[in-house]
């Protein structure tokens, strides 16, 4: 029995020497590709969903797979295996015959093989008889048992396995290789890094969590500084966290075939394969069932807040963000729900200028967002987004935009500042007077950042990852709390 290895310690490439006169069989599903081309298929082609649903009812999963063999899928944009990928150019390399084997999609399975250069696709269901059915181009003893080598995952029938010269098997479990080695002594494994907690803490997310911890805002301009307080605050920033990461799962399924041909968004967990499309599936009903019940023990109001925040994020995953201006307020939308949410989590009524600044304040940073992207995206010579209804001539426009609706809010809360409700409530409002200077230089800075292509993150999160935003905002929340 050859030298197992531990996943992350397998070499990148066979340590059985690859023979030149040996035809390269790859598996599809499971070793070249890092996802399911079912999945794939439905989300790269959503138009289909209607005629999927009927080849279901007549033809059972047999009918569904017909209408999405058919599906527009961006091959060049595909999360191939990497490793996988260089055995492939080494074999090429040699002047050897490359096939694709695979089970189903016939279609997209030579396209693909097409787009990377192979010689076509083979069936070796009946391998280990000799009889493999094979592409016109490759001679039927180009598959006798001995006469090619393999790449899969863990599909292949044994007989594949027992018939190659040599074997790689891609990201096998210790048991697997075990029993695929008494089958073939000369396999070797291509293993992955085991990342799963890193790779679903960015699937999820996690870092746009600061963004729920407006839930406590209501809790703040209230004086409500306790622990029962707190802990209600609390279990509403769970609730929050978790629909939102439901939200940014759906929207990442939503945006697959867009994400995969931008810069930075391909590398995100789905994009690049990291993360499978039916674990996402799994999560997302998991996160509801979570967030609904963090949101019924605080409430039977705050699910409902949940629900039209979930709602909302859905119909901005799915259309609204290519709507201009409409995203904006969506987004302003969102942001103030969550305050909203909070004030409903501790039993507090919201002021109405509270709301009003919130409006004004987020719609500012929903510009300055849409803002710094066209900056990025003219900084790297790219051309307008084509799921944004914004060309990178509207820049001036939408800094105007951001600048007005932070000078708006700057006014509004002069006004409350102003106002008879704030000396009942503060013991020092005059204290207050100074949150606009500091306002002012935070929300002039944020669009000054976004100008100089130095915020590539959400406003809202550069705030907590930028020194100067963080002492900005301190010194905020120390005012209020001297005020009060």
């Amino acid at each position: 029995m050859g030298q197992q290895t531990r996943a992350e310690d397998a070499p990148e490439r066979p340590l059985v020497p690859l023979a030149r006169n040996r035809a390269l069989v790859i598996e599809l599903e499971g070793a070249l590709l890092r996802s399911s081309l079912l999945l794939e298929s439905v989300f790269a082609d959503p138009g289909r969903w209607l005629a999927c649903l009927r080849g279901l009812a007549r033809h059972g999963m047999s009918g569904v797979e017909q209408v999405l063999d058919a599906a527009d899928i961006g091959y060049a944009h595909l999360p191939y295996e990497p490793d996988v990928l260089s055995l492939s150019l080494a074999a090429r390399a040699q002047g050897r015959k490359i096939y694709i084997t695979a089970g189903r999609f016939p279609d997209h399975a030579a396209a693909i093989a097409a787009h990377l250069g192979f010689d076509g696709i083979v069936d070796l269901a009946h391998v280990s008889a000799g009889n493999a059915a094979i592409d016109s181009r490759a001679p039927a003893s180009a598959f006798d048992a001995g006469n090619f080598e393999y790449i899969g995952g863990s599909r292949a029938p044994g007989g594949v396995w027992r018939s190659a010269a040599a074997a790689c098997v891609v990201g096998a479990s210790d048991r697997l290789l075990r029993d695929l080695t008494l089958l073939n002594p000369s396999l070797r494994r291509i293993g992955r890094r085991d990342t799963a907690w890193r790779t679903w803490l960015s699937a999820l997310r996690v870092h746009q969590y600061a963004k729920n911890t407006l839930v406590f805002v209501p809790a703040l301009t209230s004086h409500q500084i306790n622990m029962p307080t707190l802990g209600c605050a609390l279990l509403a920033f769970l609730a929050f966290s978790a629909c939102a990461s439901s939200a940014y799962l759906l929207n990442d399924l939503f945006d697959l075939a867009d994400d995969r041909q931008h810069p930075t968004k391909r590398y995100r967990a789905i994009a690049s394969g990291d993360l499978s499309i039916s674990s996402a599936l799994i999560a997302i009903p998991a996160l509801w069932i979570a967030s609904a019940a963090a949101g019924l023990s605080i409430s039977g109001m705050f699910p409902a807040i949940l629900g039209a925040y979930l709602i909302t994020t859905i119909a901005y995953s799915l259309f609204l963000k290519k709507k201009m201006l409409v995203d904006i307020v969506t987004l302003a939308g969102l942001y103030t729900v969550r305050i909203v949410g909070g004030a409903v989590a501790i039993g507090v009524h919201l002021s109405e200028w509270l709301l009003i600044f919130s409006l004004f304040v987020f719609t500012s940073l929903a510009l300055i967002k849409r803002y710094g992207e066209l900056m990025m995206r003219q900084g790297s010579g790219l051309s307008n987004p084509v799921n944004r209804d914004y060309r990178i001539s509207d820049l001036q426009v939408i800094a105007a935009l951001a600048a007005a609706s932070g000078m708006n809010a700057i006014t509004v809360f002069s006004l409350y500042a102003s106002s008879p409700a704030v000396a009942q409530m503060y013991t020092r409002p005059w204290l207050l007077w100074l949150l606009n200077p500091l306002l002012l230089y935070w929300m002039g800075r944020a669009l000054m950042m976004a100008h100089r292509q130095a915020m590539p993150d959400d406003p809202i999160i550069y705030t907590f990852t930028d020194k100067v935003s963080r002492m900005t905002v301190a010194a905020m929340m120390c005012v209020v709390l001297a005020a009060i």
